[in-house]
This record gives structure tokens, C-alpha cells and sequence, in this order.
């Protein structure tokens, strides 16, 4: 069993150094703890241990997981998956955030089944930066349009962009598709005064943490750095 506590202290830390070499604060990125495939108790841990943001997957796995945990009232839950047309209404009652909305249908969805005494759900668009048929995502020059879209939906509320890149072997080229991403928000921001508060880029995982620092991450997505390995199948 890893040592959770540890785990992210370790990594607090690698966020610290990697931020003061550059001059950021760290206090500017949230660490988001994927915890899909994990236990309830290895998320009741890490909340022990002062975390607070958690990204699953798959629904199903993560509703159980919220009933399990329901007393931890100040628990953030973010939607990181790709969705499906048929779960829009079960993730906009149950989760915070969502990183992965790729489809103006999806995001009027999203909108529509937000209930109404809630604040509006936060979302960032999916942004296939490399271009991978096998991965979810919209296509860089079709992010402006979708943007301008979800900006005007009444229960979302828009907050940036979210990649996952190919896997690179070098921190250099590691930034480079951050370095994309952060230049498309700039894009957005200076476009259109609805998107002037967009404030949000989620990337960067175990293996590229240092990399999307640099390029201005404010979501930092880890996994198995904190939780190890899956500890059971996961559900969709």
C-alpha cells in the first residue's frame, strides 16, 4: 500500500522547487489527484492529508465513490473522461468541474441538466493538441468558435483549456505542446470580452509535471505518483 501522505507531500515539493526556478508562485496551481481505479478509503487518505480535488473517469465509479464519501463536505470533484450524451445529466448534478467537453452538444447538456441552486459548472475544453485520432478532443481551429459557444450558456461557466499530449522523452519537447495550449488561451482571452476571465490550463501529468510548470499549468493532473497503481477494474 503507498503512503498517500508522503506521496503527495513528495510532491508538493517537486511543485515548489519546479515553481521557484521560474518565478511562479505555488499557489497559482492546484495538484488535482486522479483517483479513478482507487478505493474510497485511498481518497478518504489523501483528503486526511489536506487534499481537496479529485479527477475520475468513469461515472459510475465515481458516483459510488462520492456516496462513500459523502461526509467530506468541502471535497471538489472534477469530471476529467470523455463524455457520453447519456451521463451529461448525472455528471452536471455530481461534479465541479469538468475538463473534457469537446461538443457543443455536450456543453448544452451540460448547461441544461446543471440544477438550478447550483453555481455554474466549471469547464474547460478538451483540446487535442496532437492531432491523435485515438484521443478526444477538438481540433485547435475549431476551439475559438466552441469557446464563443459555451460562453454564453447560462449554468456553465467557461475557465480554459485542458491537452493531453503525446508522450515526449525531453522536458524541452515536453513544452512544447504546452507551449501551444497556453498561446490559444492567450488567443481566447484578447478575442472577445466573454472570454477576457478565462484563467485555467489543465495539463500536465506524472511524467511531464515539470514541463507543463513551466508553460503555465494552473491544473496539474497526477495519478499514480500519489495513489499507485489501479487497485480495481474500472467501471464506466
Amino acid at each position: 500500500m503507498p503512503n498517500i501522505t508522503d506521496n503527495l507531500a513528495d510532491i508538493h515539493q517537486q511543485i515548489e522547487n519546479s515553481t521557484k526556478n521560474i518565478g511562479r508562485h505555488q499557489t497559482d496551481i492546484t495538484l488535482l489527484a486522479v483517483s479513478k481505479g482507487q478505493p474510497a478509503m485511498a481518497i478518504r487518505q489523501a483528503y486526511e492529508a489536506g487534499q481537496r480535488h479529485f479527477g475520475e473517469n468513469y461515472l459510475q465509479e465515481a458516483l459510488e465513490k462520492q456516496h462513500q464519501l459523502s461526509d467530506l463536505q468541502d471535497i471538489q470533484w472534477h469530471f476529467i473522461g470523455p463524455i457520453q450524451s447519456n451521463k451529461t445529466r448525472k455528471i452536471a448534478e455530481n461534479f465541479d468541474w469538468v475538463h473534457s467537453v469537446d461538443r457543443k452538444k455536450i456543453a448544452e447538456r451540460l448547461s441544461a441538466y446543471r440544477p438550478e441552486e447550483y453555481p455554474p459548472l466549471n469547464v474547460c475544453l478538451q483540446v487535442n493538441i496532437d492531432r491523435e485520432e485515438s484521443k478526444s478532443g477538438i481540433a485547435i481551429d475549431d476551439v475559438k468558435s466552441l469557446a464563443l459557444d459555451i460562453a454564453s450558456l447560462p449554468k456553465l461557466k467557461l475557465r480554459g483549456l485542458m491537452a493531453i499530449p503525446q508522450g515526449r522523452p525531453t522536458v524541452y519537447e515536453q513544452q512544447q505542446p504546452f507551449a501551444t495550449l497556453k498561446r490559444l488561451l492567450v488567443e481566447l482571452q484578447s478575442c472577445s470580452p466573454k472570454l477576457a476571465t478565462l484563467d485555467t490550463l489543465s495539463m500536465g501529468m506524472s511524467g511531464d509535471m515539470e514541463a507543463a510548470i513551466i508553460e503555465g499549468s494552473t491544473i496539474l493532473r497526477i495519478g499514480t505518483a500519489i495513489f499507485g497503481p489501479r487497485q480495481y477494474p474500472k467501471n464506466t
